[in-house]
C-alpha cells in the first residue's frame, strides 16, 4: 500500500515517514498538500496523512483534500476544542490524532484505516483515459483500440492502474506486489508475470509483442502510449 504523507515541518514528516516504513508500507512524501493534488491522477496513493502546523488550517486542508479524493485521511493537529475536532470529521477526514502521536497509536490507526478501506468501491477512482487505451473504475473495464471492451478481475484492475498512472515509468516489480496484494503480502513475482500475461491477452492486438505492457528485465515493468 502507499501513503502519502504530507507535512510542512520537516521533522515531523521523516519521523512519520519513517515509523510507516518501519510499519511494512511504501511512503511517499512532499511539505506541500496543494501540489500533491494537483498531480494525484498521475501519481495517487492509497492513504493520505497530513501532519498540519499553526499556519495551515486543517479545515481547509480536509475540504482541499476530499474536493480531489476519497482515500481514506488521517490528520495530525494541534489540541483543539471539541467542536474543531468534529467539524474536521464532519468535512472528511477519517481520523484525527492530537500532538503528541504516540508511534504506536499512529502504526494501528493507520492500520485499521487500510483494512477498513479494502473494501472501498473502485469508482471513487477517476477514469483513465491514454490515447488507445481506457481503463473505467466504476466498471472495472479496459477498451483498448481494436479489441473489445473487456472486463478486468480485481488484481488485473490494481495492476493495470498502477502501470497506467505511472506511465512511461518503470515500476519495479516488488513496488507492484505491494500495490497490488496490499501490505499484508499475498503476492509474489510470478503472480505478477501471471497477471501481465493475462492484461496483454485483453488489450494488446498481438500479446507476443506487446505496446503497451513493456517488460524491463530484472527490473519490472513500464506501461507505454503513444502521444496523441
Amino acid at each position: 500500500m502507499q501513503v502519502m504523507v504530507i507535512a510542512a515541518d520537516q521533522n515531523e514528516k521523516e519521523i512519520v515517514t519513517f515509523v510507516l516504513r518501519k510499519a511494512g508500507l511504501a511512503v511517499a512524501s512532499s511539505s506541500d498538500h496543494q501540489r500533491v493534488l494537483k498531480n494525484w491522477t498521475e501519481h495517487p496513493a492509497d492513504l493520505m496523512v497530513v501532519a498540519s502546523l499553526d499556519d495551515q488550517t486543517p479545515i481547509i486542508i480536509v475540504e482541499e483534500v476530499r474536493a480531489v479524493t476519497q482515500i481514506p485521511l488521517l490528520m495530525i493537529v494541534d489540541p483543539m476544542t471539541e467542536k474543531n475536532l468534529c467539524d474536521l470529521l464532519q468535512k472528511g477526514a477519517d481520523i484525527v490524532l492530537e500532538r503528541p502521536v504516540s508511534p504506536q497509536i499512529l502504526t494501528a490507526q493507520i492500520q485499521a484505516l487500510l483494512r477498513r478501506s479494502a473494501a472501498v468501491p473502485s469508482f471513487v477512482l477517476p477514469t483513465l483515459a491514454l490515447n488507445e487505451i481506457t481503463l473505467d473504475p466504476s466498471t472495472r473495464t479496459v477498451t483498448a483500440s481494436g479489441k473489445e471492451t473487456r472486463r478486468l478481475t480485481q488484481l488485473e484492475f490494481r495492476l493495470l492502474y498502477t502501470l497506467m498512472t505511472n506511465r512511461g515509468q518503470v515500476v519495479p516489480i516488488d513496488v507492484l506486489v505491494e500495490r497490488v496484494w496490499g501490505y499484508t503480502g499475498g503476492g509474489n513475482r510470478d503472480l505478477v508475470r501471471g497477471l501481465v500475461s493475462r492484461l496483454r491477452r485483453k488489450i494488446e492486438l498481438d500479446p507476443e509483442h506487446a505496446r503497451f505492457l513493456e517488460t524491463i528485465p530484472g527490473v519490472g515493468y513500464r506501461f507505454t502510449v503513444d502521444d496523441i
